[in-house]
C-alpha cells in the first residue's frame, strides 16, 4: 500500500510539473504555429492550379496541424485543457462515431460496439472524448499489426469504497467505456509506464508515447477513472470510468458539419502578437468582414468607447498590459450589450477556465485554427449573439396583472466578474430582469428591492453562499434559490433549492427554474409561484 500511494504522489508531481512547463510554452508556440497556418491557407488560394506548390503547402499545414496535437496532448495530460463539458449518452455518442472508427481501423480489423440497455448519461466534453477513444482505437489497431478484433463496450458501473481506496478514484456510479482488442499484450514490467508522457511500446519513430497520456489527462481532469488491464499473446482492455449525470442529455452541435461561409459584419480583433494580428485580419478579411485591430485591451475598449459599430469582439485571452481580456469582456458587453465576444488562445492559464472548464457562457477558439474552422466558430457565436439580442427585445410590460407575468427577478451572486455578466447574459435571454452583484454585502442590501429568486455561487469573498441563503431566507422566507456550485450536493444543505453545475447553460438554467416554479405551489393566490412550507423540489 505505502508503495502505492508513493506512485500516486510521483505520478501527480510529475503531472503538476508537466502541466507548468506546457502552460509555459504552449501559448507562444501555438502563436507560431498560428502565423504559419494562417499564412499557408491565405497563399494556398494564391496558388491555386499550381498541383506542386499546392501539394507542398498542404505537408506543411500537416506539420502544423501535428504539432498542434502535440500540444494539445501535453496540455491534456498535465490537464490543463480547456474543457467543455456537456451531458452525453455514451451509447449514441459511439454510434455516431462508428464510420471514423471503421475508416482507421481499416478493413482488416473487425469492430464490435456493445452498448447496455439502460445506459446512464455523463458530463464530458464531446470533442475530447472523441479524441479519446479514436486514440485508444490507434493503438489497438497498431497492437494487432492491423488484423484482429476491436470490441468498445458502455454498461453502467459502482465503484466501491474498497476498489476506490486501492485504485486513487472516487466511489460512486460511473458508465464504464472498456476497449478491448486481440494484440500482442503490454509486458508486466512496463504497465505501470504507460500512462507517462512520452513512453511507448511502439518502435522508434513509430509514436510520440502520448496518446495514452492525453486519455489517462483527460479522464483525471474530468473527475472519472482509468484501468489498464494487459496480458502477453492475449490482448490488452482500458476501462474509463465516468461520473454518472442525472442531468438530461444535451444537444451537441457538431460544427465541423456547417457550412464554411463568411460574413459582412465587424469584427475588432484584439491580439498583442504583431504577427498573429495581422494574419487573423487577413483571414477574416477574406471571409468578407470588416475589421477593427487592436494591440491590447486598453486599445481595444478606446475603440469600442469611440462609438463604433462593432458586432463581435475576437481577443485573445493572455496579453499584457493593465486591463486583462475578461475584464475588456464585461466592459464590452456593458457599452454594446448586443456584441458577440469570442476568445482565443494556445493556453488560458486561469483566466477564462475554473477547475479545468471554461467559465459558463464563454466561447473559446483554440489556436492554431484552420480559416474553416474560424468561418465556421464566428458564425456560429454570432448566430447565437442575435438570438439573444432578440429574446432580449421581448419585455413583459410593467403594467401587466401579477397573474400574467412570467419573467421573474432575480438577484445575481457572483464574484467572478466574467462568470456574473455571462450568467445574467444567459437569464436575461430567458425573460428575467436580473440584478448582479459580487458579495453577500451588497446580496443583502439589494434584496431590499422586489426579488423573487437569489442565484448565489458558493465560493463568495465575505460569506458563505449557504450562509447568505440563511441570512436572506431570514428576511424572506418565500425566497426561491439556485445555488452555483461544482457539488450537486449542495442542494441537500439548502432546503428548497436547486443546484446548478457549473460549468451551467442557458439550459440548465431554464431547467433549474422551471423545478422550483413546478414544485412549489402559490401561497394562496395568482402571480409568482413560491414555496409552500412542506414542500421541496424533486
Amino acid at each position: 500500500m505505502r508503495k502505492n500511494l508513493e506512485e500516486q504522489l510521483r505520478r501527480s508531481q510529475k503531472m503538476e510539473a508537466l502541466g507548468q512547463l506546457t502552460g509555459g510554452v504552449a501559448h507562444d508556440f501555438n502563436n507560431l504555429l498560428q502565423v504559419i497556418s494562417g499564412n499557408l491557407q491565405l497563399l494556398n488560394k494564391e496558388i491555386a492550379g499550381n498541383q506542386r506548390a499546392e501539394t507542398r503547402v498542404q505537408n506543411a499545414l500537416m506539420g502544423v496541424t501535428r504539432g498542434s496535437k502535440l500540444a494539445s496532448q501535453l496540455l491534456a495530460f498535465g490537464r490543463r485543457q480547456p474543457l467543455e463539458p456537456k451531458v452525453i449518452n455514451v451509447g449514441r455518442f459511439l454510434q455516431g462515431m462508428d464510420d471514423m472508427l471503421r475508416r482507421t481501423l481499416g478493413e482488416e480489423v473487425e469492430l464490435e460496439t456493445v452498448v447496455s440497455g439502460g445506459l446512464w448519461n455523463t458530463l464530458i466534453d464531446p470533442n475530447q472524448i472523441e479524441n479519446a477513444v479514436l486514440n485508444l482505437a490507434i493503438n489497438a489497431r497498431d497492437a494487432m499489426e492491423g488484423q484482429g478484433r476491436l470490441t468498445i463496450e458502455a454498461t453502467n458501473a459502482s465503484l466501491d469504497d474498497v476498489y476506490a481506496w486501492r485504485n486513487d478514484a472516487t466511489p460512486g456510479q460511473y458508465v464504464l467505456i472498456a476497449v478491448t482488442d486481440t494484440g500482442s499484450g503490454i509486458p508486466p514490467d512496463v504497465l505501470d509506464k504507460v500512462f507517462d508522457p512520452f513512453f511507448s511500446t511502439k518502435p522508434e519513430g513509430k509514436g510520440t508515447g502520448l496518446g495514452l497520456s492525453m486519455v489517462y489527462g483527460l479522464v483525471k481532469q474530468s473527475n472519472g477513472h482509468i484501468k489498464l488491464y494487459s496480458e502477453v499473446g492475449h490482448g490488452t482492455t482500458v476501462k474509463i470510468y465516468l461520473p454518472r449525470s442525472h442531468e438530461a442529455e444535451d444537444v451537441v452541435l457538431d460544427l465541423r458539419a456547417a457550412p464554411v461561409q463568411g460574413g459582412t459584419e465587424t469584427v475588432l480583433v484584439v491580439e498583442d502578437d504583431d504577427a498573429v494580428r495581422e494574419t487573423t485580419v487577413s483571414l477574416l478579411t477574406d471571409l468578407g468582414y470588416r475589421t477593427l485591430r487592436a494591440r491590447d485591451a486598453a486599445s481595444a475598449l478606446t475603440i469600442i468607447e469611440s462609438g463604433a459599430e462593432i458586432d463581435l469582439v475576437f481577443t485573445d485571452v493572455v496579453m499584457p498590459g493593465p486591463v486583462r481580456s475578461p475584464e475588456l469582456a464585461r466592459k464590452a458587453k456593458e457599452r454594446l450589450p448586443g456584441v458577440a465576444v469570442l476568445f482565443t488562445s494556445g493556453y488560458t492559464e486561469n483566466a477564462i477556465v475554473h477547475g479545468g472548464r471554461l467559465d459558463a457562457g464563454v466561447e473559446l477558439l483554440p489556436k492554431p485554427y484552420a480559416r474553416e474552422t474560424l468561418a465556421r466558430k464566428i458564425r456560429h457565436v454570432l448566430g447565437n449573439q442575435q438570438q439573444r439580442n432578440a429574446a432580449t427585445k421581448v419585455r413583459v410590460p410593467e403594467a401587466a396583472a401579477p397573474a400574467e407575468r412570467k419573467a421573474l427577478r432575480i438577484l445575481l451572486v457572483e464574484d467572478d466578474a466574467l462568470i456574473r455578466y455571462s450568467t445574467a447574459d444567459m437569464l436575461e435571454s430567458l425573460g428575467h430582469t436580473v440584478v448582479g452583484v459580487g458579495t453577500g454585502r451588497q446580496a443583502m442590501e439589494a434584496l431590499s428591492g422586489e426579488i423573487d429568486l437569489l442565484m448565489t455561487d458558493l465560493g463568495l469573498p465575505d460569506i458563505n453562499g449557504l450562509d447568505l441563503v440563511k441570512a436572506c431566507r431570514d428576511q424572506r422566507p418565500d425566497l426561491l434559490v439556485v445555488l452555483a456550485t461544482g457539488d450537486h450536493r449542495a442542494s441537500e444543505e439548502a432546503d428548497g433549492s436547486v443546484a446548478v453545475i457549473k460549468p451551467y447553460t442557458s439550459n440548465d438554467l431554464e431547467r433549474a427554474i422551471k423545478t422550483l416554479t413546478r414544485t412549489w405551489k402559490k401561497p394562496g393566490g395568482p402571480g409568482f409561484l413560491f414555496p409552500s412550507s412542506d414542500s421541496r423540489p424533486t
